[in-house]
C-alpha cells in the first residue's frame, strides 16, 4: 500500500521497536526506510519498546539491554537522525507506565481479547506462558505510549490498524468520561427519552453492545437510528453522538493510522524474514558471510542440472531480485533462468553486489557509532529528557481531569 500523503506539516509521529538485538535487511526495508522517509515531514518520537519486549520475554529479561544498544546503533546507522527525530527508551519515561495503568481502570475487558493479535500470538509462541496480565494489556500499554504524546499519526502496515483503532477507542472513552460537561449524563438522558420508549431503548443496548463489546456493527446500527430521529434537535444529536461514541473535551487526541508501504524483503528461503525462522541478513553481518549466505540460497527445484531451465517464480533468488533489480536486471534473469541460459550462481551475482552495495555505508556508520558508546547514550539521554517532557505535559492534564491533582 502506498504511504499516506503528508497532510499536515509537523503533525507528531509516534513509533517504536521492540529491541530484538541488531537488524536485519526486513527491518530496514520494513521499518527503518519508512521512518527516515517521515523525520523529515513530521515531529518524529521513536521509541525503544523494552517494557514490550517483558511481554514474551519476562523469564529471561538479561538479552534486553545489550539489544537495546544494538538496535539503536542500527538506528542511527541506518540514517535515523537525532537532530531530526526524537529517540528514547519507553522504561526510562515512567509516564508511559502511569497513562497505561490510568487507562486500565475504564477499558473493557472483551476490547483487549479481541485484539486479533492476541489469539494470534498466543498460537505462534504456544511454547510460553503468555496466561498474564502483562500480554493481555500490551495492546493497552500500545495505546499509552501513543497517547501519552498526543500523536496524531501512527505508522503502521494494514495488519496492526487494529491496535491504532483500539487507541482511538481509549481515547475516546477517555474523554467521553472525562472531558464532557458536568451535567452531560444528565442531558443525555434526557434526549435518549426524547426518542420515544421503543427507540430508546434500542439506542441504550447498542450503546451497552458497543461500548462493552468494542462492536462496531451496533455502533453503525446508533448512529443511523440517530440521523433518523425527527424528535431531537442537532443539539442533542451532537451530545448523543458524544454519549454514544465518547467524545467530549479532547483531553487525548485520536490518532490516525498512516498506513506504509509494505515490505517485500524476503528471507533466505522465501518466507518473510524473520530470526525466529533463521533465514536474516543482519545490517552488521559481515560482507563475506552476506555473500556466502546469499550464494548458498535454495532455488527453484526443478533446476538439478545447470542446463536445466527453471522458473522464477518458484525461486527465492527471484524475490531478492524483485526488491533490488533494475527492469534490465530482471529481465536477463527471466529469460536466462526459463531458457538455462544462465546458471543459478550467474543468478545471485546482481542480488549480492545490491546487498553489499546497499549495507556498506551502513556498516561504516554503524563502525563509528560502536566506537563512540557514550555518544549513542548521550543521545538516548537527551531524546528521553525531550519525550519525558512531553509527557509528564499529558499526565498533568491526565490527573487534574481525573481528580488526581492533589496540590
Amino acid at each position: 500500500m502506498e504511504l499516506k500523503k503528508v497532510s499536515v506539516r509537523h503533525s507528531r509521529v509516534l513509533s517504536g521497536m521492540r529491541p530484538t538485538g541488531r537488524l536485519h535487511l526486513g527491518h530496514y526495508h520494513g521499518v527503518l526506510k519508512n521512518w527516515i522517509e517521515l523525520q523529515h515531514e513530521y515531529e518524529c518520537f521513536f521509541f525503544v519498546a523494552d517494557w514490550h519486549a517483558l511481554t514474551t520475554h519476562y523469564d529471561d529479561p538479561s538479552i534486553v539491554p545489550a539489544a537495546v544498544w544494538d538496535m539503536v546503533v542500527d538506528w542511527l546507522a541506518a540514517g535515523i537522525d537525532p537532530e531530526r527525530a526524537t529517540l528514547f527508551v519507553q522504561s526510562r519515561v515512567p509516564e508511559h507506565a502511569e497513562l497505561h495503568l490510568l487507562l486500565s481502570m475504564i477499558t473493557p475487558l472483551g476490547w483487549l481479547e479481541r485484539v486479533p493479535s492476541y489469539k494470534d500470538q498466543q498460537e505462534k509462541l504456544k511454547e510460553k506462558d503468555l496466561a498474564t496480565y502483562g500480554f493481555l494489556g500490551y495492546p493497552l500499554l500500545q495505546s499509552a505510549d501513543i497517547l501519552v504524546y498526543r500523536a496524531s499519526q501512527v505508522p503502521v502496515g494494514e495488519d496492526q490498524v487494529a491496535h491504532v483503532e483500539l487507541t482511538r477507542e481509549v481515547a475516546r472513552r477517555f474523554n467521553h468520561i472525562y472531558g464532557r460537561e458536568p451535567d452531560f449524563e444528565e442531558k443525555a438522558q434526557q434526549a435518549v427519552k426524547k426518542m420515544g420508549k421503543k427507540n430508546a431503548k434500542t439506542f441504550r443496548n447498542l450503546q451497552r453492545g458497543y461500548q462493552e463489546q468494542g462492536d462496531q456493527e451496533s455502533l453503525g446500527a446508533a448512529r443511523a437510528l440517530l440521523e433518523s430521529q425527527q424528535n431531537i434537535g442537532a443539539e442533542d444529536r451532537e451530545r448523543l453522538r458524544g454519549y454514544l461514541e465518547g467524545s467530549g473535551r479532547i483531553i487525548l487526541p485520536e490518532p490516525q493510522p498512516l498506513l506504509t508501504k509494505a515490505s517485500k524483503m524476503p528471507g533466505l528461503d522465501g518466507q518473510k524474514m524473520s530470526k525466529s525462522y533463521k533465514n536474516t541478513i543482519a545490517l552488521r553481518d559481515d560482507p563475506e558471510h552476506i555473500a556466502k549466505s546469499l550464494r548458498t540460497m535454495p532455488t527453484d527445484t526443478n533446476r538439478v542440472r545447470r542446463t536445466d531451465p527453471g522458473d522464477p517464480d518458484r525461486c527465492p533468488v527471484w524475490q531478492f531480485h524483485e526488491v533490488y533489480s533494475n527492469e534490465a536486471v530482471k529481465q536477463w534473469v527471466q529469460e536466462g533462468c526459463r531458457s538455462a541460459g544462465i546458471g543459478c550462481i550467474d543468478c545471485k551475482q546482481p542480488v549480492i553486489d545490491a546487498v553489499l552495495r546497499e549495507v556498506g555505508p551502513i556498516q561504516a556508520r554503524a563502525r563509528e557509532f560502536e566506537e563512540q558508546p557514550d555518544l549513542v547514550r548521550r543521545i538516548i539521554a537527551e531524546g528521553c529528557e525531550t519525550a519525558g517532557a512531553v509527557a509528564r505535559e499529558t499526565m498533568k492534564e491526565v490527573r487534574e481531569a481525573m481528580y488526581l491533582n492533589y496540590e
